[in-house]
């Protein structure tokens, strides 16, 4: 990981990098346990939900483990940077956070039982940080696809917030926002790509606070 004063504090979009109008590596055409497209297309009646919940190893294979999820990728997303590299998220210049983008199939799986899913595998309460990963690529989000899916996310929060202060958490920090055009999706390197799979004892830091969250049904995986 790179240090930079940016570790702790988000970029200004002029204080990000420049990035490119490309991505600049190639991206693998498909899922190493799933089988199915990363990038695309897919399948009618499927839907894509995004989320940012620490390094972006562990997140992935919690979602690719639960029925109903199609496919999952590994990305950059919430910053300023447009096609960014790992190093230059690490960097903190950019402003993005490291996420998973999710597809699923909601007659299997809603998207509030992948809410449930990534709230309790992770801890939403610390700002810009997961455990002993520390910057702002690791801070907590939402980013939502559809005005239902905005007001799940929100009312899972609201829902959330008051078990975990009973339980003596600080207050949730995840910003929810829309996923629109100034917050797009940029796919990662393709060795971070289901990186956990081609490592199986590759490092993984996520870890949720214990504490169940009231909304939805998380299954378990096949």
């Amino acid at each position: 990981m790179l240090f930079s004063r940016f570790k702790t504090h988000l970029p200004t979009p002029d204080e990000a990098l420049e990035g490119r109008p490309e991505r600049p590596f190639a991206v693998p055409d498909r899922h190493t346990v799933l089988g199915n497209p990363l990038l695309g297309p897919y399948p009618d009646g499927l839907e894509i939900a995004d989320f940012g919940l620490g390094c972006f190893w562990g997140a992935e294979r919690k979602f690719w483990q639960t029925k109903g999820v199609w496919t999952t990728l590994v990305g950059y997303q919430g910053g300023h940077t447009p096609h960014p590299t790992y190093e230059e998220v690490c960097s903190g210049h950019t402003g993005h956070t490291e996420a998973v983008r999710v597809v699923h199939d909601p007659a299997v799986i809603p998207y509030t039982a992948l809410l449930k899913l990534f709230w309790e595998s992770h801890d939403p309460t610390q700002g810009f940080r997961q455990g002993n990963d520390v910057g702002t690529q690791y801070r907590s989000a939402v980013y939502t696809h559809s005005p239902a899916q905005q007001q799940a996310a929100e009312a899972s929060r609201d829902a959330y917030r008051t078990v975990l202060q009973n339980a003596g958490y600080a207050d949730i920090t995840t910003e929810i926002l829309p996923a629109d055009g100034t917050r797009p999706f940029y796919p990662a390197e393709g060795y971070h790509q289901q990186y956990l799979d081609k490592n199986p004892a590759g490092y993984c830091g996520i870890g949720g606070t214990g504490v169940s969250c009231p909304v939805g049904v998380a299954p378990a995986g096949d």
